[in-house]
């Protein structure tokens, strides 16, 4: 490749069919897949993460996929550097990388760089977790008022996560998003998103729910349960958290465990597709009611 290629960066809610279209876009072409799954970078969570099999991955080559154990954790920072080295990799060899899946976080540090936060401030944590016993709710009705992008994004019951939304700004006077787009954009990055229609998608999350439970979801968590302690990233993660739950007695039966597990991953990919509404520049490609060639020739000019 001459000069410095453009690194597509193609991210979509789950269950949009990402994945069987980005190989069937690599197979004959010198592209190399890079996961950005938060999640498919554990071994042995394969089925509740959707993860490409050995097959799809003789396919096409990925990489960023089972590189640590369930039972470690794993941030943000170790994967912009593990996929920054990724890149380098795969550009030496004259291929291209294309980034794909539904992390936003990680999307962010390799677009614009990793955002170095605001030292906490205990005092100030201290006061806000006694405001939050005497009233409960009261946090994220401020965090409502002054930071709205983060009260969509983070899950109300998340206090930890509020909290610290709050401190930022009251350190700072700007939200973490305001503090963000200070950050310098890496131009070798594109970001592509991947949409469907509302009504399709859920149904679509409907029957991959279906489908992970019928693969045997269960019997895997129950064999990741009795071989690790996991991590505190890999034991939330959409699917095994509710399989843990259902496992151990907290969801009653099988019906509500599943119902259940479509509800929040239906609410997962709403905040995936928040996530990406902060980004002004990329394209949108939305793939209901189109055919494979037609899609795969805008993504191709996209690229």
């Amino acid at each position: 490749m001459i000069g410095k290629p453009t690194i597509p960066i193609i991210y979509a809610p789950t269950a949009t069919g990402k994945s069987e279209l980005i190989m069937t876009f690599c197979e004959n072409r010198p592209c190399e897949i890079c996961s950005m799954d938060s999640m498919q970078i554990y071994k042995h969570m394969d089925i509740g993460t959707a993860k490409p099999s050995l097959e799809d991955r003789k396919r096409v080559r990925h990489h960023l996929i089972d590189i640590v154990e369930p039972s470690e954790e794993y941030n943000v920072n170790r994967y912009r550097l593990d996929a920054l080295e990724v890149v380098e990799q795969v550009l030496s060899t004259g291929s291209r990388p294309v980034f794909i899946g539904g992390t936003g976080l990680y999307m962010d540090v390799l677009k614009y760089g990793l955002f170095e936060g605001v030292p906490k401030d205990n005092a100030l944590r201290d006061r806000l977790k006694a405001e939050e016993k005497e009233s409960p709710g009261i946090l994220r009705s401020k965090l409502k008022a002054i930071d709205r992008t983060s009260w969509e994004k983070i899950h109300p019951n998340d206090t930890k996560r509020i909290i610290r939304a709050l401190e930022i700004y009251f350190k700072t006077g700007k939200t973490k998003e305001e503090l963000a787009n200070q950050r310098e954009e890496d131009k070798r990055f594109k970001i592509i998103v991947l949409e469907r229609d509302r009504e399709e998608l859920y149904r679509r999350i409907n029957q991959r729910v279906e489908q992970m439970v019928e693969k045997g979801l269960i019997d895997e968590t129950q064999s990741l349960l009795k071989k690790y302690s996991l991590s505190s990233q890999a034991g939330k993660a959409i699917g095994y958290r509710e399989t843990i739950d259902f496992l151990n007695g907290r969801i009653e039966n099988k019906d509500e465990y599943i119902t259940t597990l479509k509800k929040n991953t239906r609410h997962y990919a709403r905040r995936q597709i928040i996530w990406s509404r902060r980004y002004k520049r990329k394209e949108i490609i939305n793939l209901s009611n189109r055919t494979l060639p037609a899609i795969l020739r805008e993504l191709e000019s996209a690229i």
